[in-house]
């Protein structure tokens, strides 16, 4: 599942291309992706101006200049596809994932093609994406983002916020930050990275945080989130960039995926273990996680 910094790379390649152009087509080849798509939904899209790209947790959010907006969410297998007017060259794949079913083009469920002749063309194996269509003035009271947290970068997260958020919560400190109601957008890979590098164990329970803990835990989410949107995310599935490049922050784990063997701290003569948290692999270094 795409986590924040992939979304984050698909909103900055989309953003590029799309925002300040009118949608002058729009092809929808299938009535639904994991939900149906919105009534009239060709007809609600076709000659509006996108005003601007933005991202709310792990949703893209389409502004359209008619005060409604796209939410769009990739699920497991969705990615934009874009073609640049002029182009001979094959699209670029914003979000690729190696697992697809049969013929690719078989899954090229919704084509946008724009006013400057740029062409966006979501695809979906697997259709656990959808959209929704929302007016922007009451967008944060749709059902899909009413209740989400904070993004990590808000000035309400700080260390003195999440230990008072934390307190009495006997929930595993992993399940705590997965929770979208507490800060939004962090998923589980980046979550993995994030306690290694506050040294905090995935299945301590949050209400033990005290305040220096939370503060470092929050540098560390950052810092983790930063450093792989630098790298243009991961590509545990073939994630691409924009520029059709792969990410490269797998390569940059420090525990994820790192089962057996040793720590990456210099210091730390421990050995990175896996275990199952709330149907997720967590992975961590029992020795100098605490």
């Amino acid at each position: 599942m795409p986590e924040l910094p992939e979304v984050e790379t698909v909103r900055r390649g989309l953003a590029r291309a799309l925002a300040g152009a009118v949608i002058d087509k729009v092809e929808a080849r299938r009535p639904d992706l994991r939900f149906p798509l919105p009534k009239n939904f060709v007809q609600r899209l076709s000659g509006t101006r996108i005003d601007d790209l933005d991202r709310r947790g792990k949703y893209l959010l389409w502004h359209l200049d008619r005060g409604e907006t796209l939410i769009a969410h990739l699920g497991m297998s969705g990615r934009f596809l874009l073609t640049m007017p002029g182009s001979t060259s094959p699209p670029q794949d914003l979000a690729a994932f190696a697992q697809s079913i049969g013929p690719e083009e078989k899954h090229d469920h919704v084509v946008f093609t724009l006013s400057t002749g740029a062409v966006a063309t979501y695809r979906d194996p697997r259709r656990f994406g959808f959209m929704h269509l929302q007016p922007t003035a009451s967008l944060f009271d749709s059902p899909l983002l009413a209740g989400m947290g904070p993004e990590p970068w808000s000035n309400v997260v700080h260390g003195d916020w999440l230990c008072n958020l934390a307190q009495g919560r006997a929930a595993p400190l992993k399940n705590f930050l997965l929770d979208q109601r507490i800060i939004a957008g962090l998923g589980n890979i980046y979550v993995c990275e994030a306690l290694f590098a506050a040294r905090l164990h995935p299945f301590r329970a949050a209400g033990t945080l005290d305040r220096a803990a939370a503060a470092d835990l929050i540098q560390a989410i950052r810092a983790v989130l930063e450093a792989a949107i630098a790298a243009g995310g991961s590509s545990l599935r073939d994630f691409a960039a924009a520029n059709g490049e792969l990410g490269y922050f797998q390569h940059r784990f420090q525990v994820y995926d790192r089962q057996g063997q040793a720590c990456a701290r210099g210091d730390c003569a421990g050995i990175v273990a896996r275990a199952v948290q709330a149907g997720r692999s967590s992975f961590f270094c029992p020795q100098c996680q605490s």
